[in-house]
């Protein structure tokens, strides 16, 4: 062994980590093409179902008599249970009529489609959370826990300048990456805190707050975005958003442009981060803005208000802006 590694070249280790790159690559595709053939397969039994059942009354009985041919027919097979089948009828009729989401399913596992199906009734909050999944590679349970913190709403409701001070590539991306409220459930808070608490308390649980934040951030003292490469600079305010934040976050971007970002790197985004916001205030605030601000509030519970659930642009306007996720 130790006469072999005498004879092995200096840059093996570049050669060992380029093919154990390759190799991860390849096993990548291979679950890619696994997986886009099941969702495929879901798919056509839950077409072939549709086209050939002649009365819903007959659902029940066709479900569970093929579920059992199936398991027959291919014995060590799973995801053939009279429940999946329902599931892949549900599957083809949700999309039957949505050609634009149609290819998008096939890009994210069965288990997450299931997930969405069941837990998603909308089409377009459907279509969100597929395009999300697929984006930023969601894992199952980080997908429910973004299904449960009312990621849909959340985002659609932010409210930034980045329609005046972003470019066109950069801002349907900017807008799905900042969200009008933030839940901070694992700070261990009480109601009253300060500033300063509140700072170290995030600093204590640094992976955690980049996972509430989206999960694409990397922490460097600041916060950097890995998709949108820009510099990210969040005020921490306790208290109710004030006018006069905007113009301080508008001085600390100008610092950061001019001195701490890299050639390469887009325009540096601001988040303020209050406990609480009106949301015309803000409006007003943010209007003559030149620079690209996000005003967020945070909280240390998952729902949202009731009163803020009809405030949801409107459908073409959402349609719209999910366009732009690629």
């Amino acid at each position: 062994m130790s006469r072999d590694i005498k004879h092995l070249p200096e840059d093996y280790a570049a050669l060992l980590a380029e093919v154990k790159e390759r190799v991860r690559s390849a096993q990548y595709n291979a679950l890619k093409a696994v997986n886009k053939e099941l969702v495929g397969l879901c798919w056509d039994i839950g077409r072939i179902i549709v086209v050939r059942q002649s009365n819903a009354e007959h659902g029940a009985a066709i479900a569970e008599r093929l579920a059992e041919d199936l398991r027959r027919e291919f014995p060590g097979v799973g995801g053939f249970s009279r429940r999946n089948i329902f599931y892949m009828r549900e599957f083809y009729l949700a999309y039957l009529d949505l050609p634009k989401v149609q290819p998008l399913v096939a890009q994210i596992g069965w288990a997450h489609n299931l997930i969405v199906l069941q837990r998603c009734k909308d089409p377009l909050e459907r279509e969100f959370y597929i395009r999300m999944t697929r984006k930023f590679g969601w894992t199952k349970n980080v997908l429910i826990h973004q299904i449960e913190n009312q990621s849909y709403e959340k985002t659609l409701l932010g409210q930034t300048s980045f329609d005046r001070t972003l470019t066109l590539e950069l801002r349907a991306h900017s807008k799905l990456e900042v969200r009008d409220e933030y839940t901070f459930d694992f700070l261990e808070l009480g109601e009253e805190h300060s500033e300063r608490e509140l700072e170290r308390a995030i600093i204590a649980r640094i992976e955690q707050f980049l996972r509430a934040m989206g999960g694409l951030f990397a922490f460097m003292g600041i916060l950097f975005h890995r998709r949108l490469k820009c510099l990210v600079a969040i005020e921490l305010k306790v208290g109710k958003f004030q006018p006069e934040f905007v113009g301080k976050m508008q001085f600390y971007l100008t610092a950061l442009d001019r001195q701490v970002r890299e050639k390469g790197e887009n325009p540096s985004i601001g988040i303020i981060l209050c406990k609480e916001k009106k949301r015309t205030v803000v409006e007003y605030a943010l209007y003559n803005a030149h620079k690209p601000i996000g005003v967020a509030t945070y909280r240390t519970v998952k729902r949202l208000p009731k009163e803020l659930k009809g405030m949801l642009p409107a459908p073409e306007e959402i349609a719209k802006l999910l366009e732009g996720v690629t």
